[in-house]
């Protein structure tokens, strides 16, 4: 099957190309807009196309080349500060990018599967009594870029009733790993104590909101998830993918201060602090694993090593 996948350089999206070519049964493309693969282990592999997707004609143009059996959508600005400091761009991008690539199936007369990333963040203010999370508890976004996550995903099911578009919609909750940027909270532990180990930073590890509970996954079992959808996901499905879980982050950073030997003081940091935040998630992802027989693998301590060995090699090519 031939594979589209936008946002071939972010974070899923890498790992995303990897499992799919692991598997043996995909040809992949990619797009975005860089001018040209991020991952090196991708390039040979992946028929890569540099494409503003916020530009319909450049949309349009990529769609007519690969002419996909399945696209999964992961394009987007999907970090939560830059949506509060930006709104506006966040929105734009993200709902943008999604309705040109539904114009231009539709403009192509190409019928591929569409498996688009939400978020769950789009359940925002979670109530203790609607835990755990399930595809029917109510969308109250708190932040732009959950209102730019909900409004795609509705976009997804309104042009599958309206069009005859084949999406599903995935809702994955936190997913960590290695490769993930530093713009988020496990990364940020990770990268802090890398350049602390190797005296960049002073032994002080600036922290946000330590109280959350979140419910994380391996970003490695996510991308499986997303495949798993396209084989055996039922078309116009929203499906939560999560641990089902709840990890307070404080214990995120307890475990990774573990792994290392060095004596690290903690601050808090005002500006890692969100202007709404959520007390506890958990996901409810019985019906993805009912339909495609999914379940996380990979322990949450592996995935925290593994994320931190990740900033450990970035910070020593930087010295």
């Amino acid at each position: 099957m031939r594979a589209l996948i936008t946002g071939i350089n972010g974070f899923v999206g890498g790992h995303l190309a990897e499992h799919l070519l692991s598997s043996g049964r995909w040809e992949i493309a990619g797009i975005a807009r860089q001018p040209a693969l991020a991952l090196e282990t991708l390039t040979g592999r992946v028929t890569y196309i540099a494409a503003d997707l916020s530009d319909r004609e450049q949309t349009l143009g990529a769609l007519a080349r690969i002419r996909p059996d399945v696209i999964f959508h992961l394009a987007g600005q999907s970090n939560v500060p830059h949506a509060f400091a930006d709104p506006h761009t966040t929105v734009q991008t993200n709902i943008g990018a999604q309705l040109n690539l539904f114009l231009g199936v539709l403009q192509l007369r190409i019928d591929p599967l569409i498996i688009v990333a939400s978020s769950n963040e789009i359940y925002g203010l979670v109530r203790p009594e609607d835990l755990p999370v399930n595809e029917q508890t109510p969308l109250r976004p708190v932040n732009p870029y959950a209102v730019s996550k909900a409004a795609q995903d509705l976009f997804a099911y309104q042009y599958h009733i309206s069009h005859r578009l084949r999406t599903i919609r995935l809702r994955p909750f936190n997913h960590i790993g290695p490769r993930q940027t530093e713009a988020f909270v496990v990364p940020a532990f990770a990268a802090q104590i890398a350049r602390i180990e190797a005296g960049l930073q002073p032994p002080v590890l600036r922290v946000g909101n330590l109280a959350a509970e979140r419910d994380f996954s391996d970003v490695r079992d996510i991308v499986r998830a997303y495949e798993l959808a396209a084989l055996h996901g039922e078309v116009g499905a929203a499906y939560n993918v999560g641990s089902g879980q709840a990890v307070g982050v404080q214990r995120i950073l307890d475990i990774l201060l573990t792994f290392s030997t060095h004596d690290i003081q903690i601050e808090p940091d005002p500006s890692r602090m969100r202007p709404s935040d959520v007390p506890r998630v958990v996901c409810d992802a019985s019906r993805f694993h009912a339909d495609t027989g999914w379940t996380p693998r990979i322990p949450l301590e592996q995935t925290l090593f593994d994320t931190l060995e990740y900033w450990r090699f970035r910070v020593q090519e930087q010295l």
